[in-house]
């Protein structure tokens, strides 16, 4: 018994339990609607229609079957349009890394849910290294992280560049874009990202190339927390610089340049790579790409 079979009962018990008028309906012969009937009754062993004369009468087991025919193909039909419409009314399941997060994720999904106004965009801000878990733990459908993956099962591709920049409150003598000494830089207290943050990874990375060891004074989350304890004095930071633009604009901070040390970097889009892609998915990452047309948010 099938899907097919409750389908041809339900147009039958429909059509004034006419199976001549059924088989129209559903473009069948009449002796195949009355074959699928025949193998209903011999798979249950029951009557579903009585036939008196050339007519058919519906029986007590063939009103309850009835009733279960239609709920269950009912449920068939909602299932297909559901499934075959998934992608253009599905849900997209997107993380990023907390700098991405809080300037250029805003404004992209804004312009997708533009383009697939039927998406149902879930957002999860998280530290690079716990979204690559949830990659691979197929919790996110992709994300977007500061730094690079590091499983083997993680496909990442650079889309955008980007840099940090090293700040220090206007109180502490350095001129706006002075260039110090690496042996002056690795002298001062250090305000940093926590680890695992794709912010401090860059930084670590270009501090143990350099051959610098850092312990910080302070570390957080937060990036508006550590430019405050920048502008009150209480060391210097290494921070994303489009991050730090509002401090800059109104004179609270000033940049400087390190002698040799370059806190260059690429944000990257990453997926697993068993993981099919929707079309959807796909046309997430390419605007993501296209950020150019985006402007990023300069909130700290």
């Amino acid at each position: 018994m099938t899907i097919r079979h409750m389908i041809i009962f339900r147009s039958v018990c429909e059509n004034g339990y006419n199976s001549t008028k059924a088989a129209e309906v559903l473009h069948m012969t009449q002796p195949a609607v009355s074959l699928a009937i025949k193998e209903l009754e011999q798979n249950y062993g029951v009557h579903l229609f009585d036939r008196i004369g050339r007519r058919l009468q519906i029986t007590d087991a063939g009103r309850r079957f009835l009733q279960y025919a239609i709920h269950i193909s009912d449920l068939f039909s909602d299932m297909e349009t559901v499934l075959h419409d998934w992608d253009s009314k599905g849900i997209l399941r997107i993380g990023a890394s907390i700098t991405i997060g809080s300037q250029f994720l805003p404004g992209y999904v804004k312009a997708f849910s533009q383009i697939c106004p039927d998406i149902d965009v879930r957002v999860t801000i998280e530290q690079s290294e716990r979204l690559e878990q949830k990659i691979l733990s197929n919790e996110l459908d992709c994300a977007l992280i500061e730094g690079i993956a590091h499983d083997n099962n993680i496909i990442s591709e650079p889309y955008m560049e980007d840099h940090l920049s090293v700040i220090c409150s206007v109180e502490k003598g350095w001129m706006q874009e002075q260039c110090i000494s690496l042996e002056e830089f690795q002298k001062q207290r250090f305000l940093l990202r926590e680890k695992g943050s794709g912010t401090r990874e860059v930084f670590d990375r270009v501090a143990s190339q350099a051959g610098i060891h850092v312990t910080p004074v302070w570390e957080a989350m937060s990036t508006t927390a550590l430019v405050n304890a920048v502008i009150s004095g209480l060391g210097i930071a290494v921070l994303p610089h489009r991050m730090i633009l509002p401090a800059l604009r109104q004179g609270l901070i000033n940049t400087v340049k390190v002698e040799g040390l370059s806190f260059s970097r690429n944000f990257h889009i990453i997926h697993h790579k068993d993981k099919f892609l929707t079309a959807s998915a796909k046309r997430f990452i390419a605007l993501c790409k296209d950020c150019q047309l985006l402007q990023p948010s300069t909130e700290v």
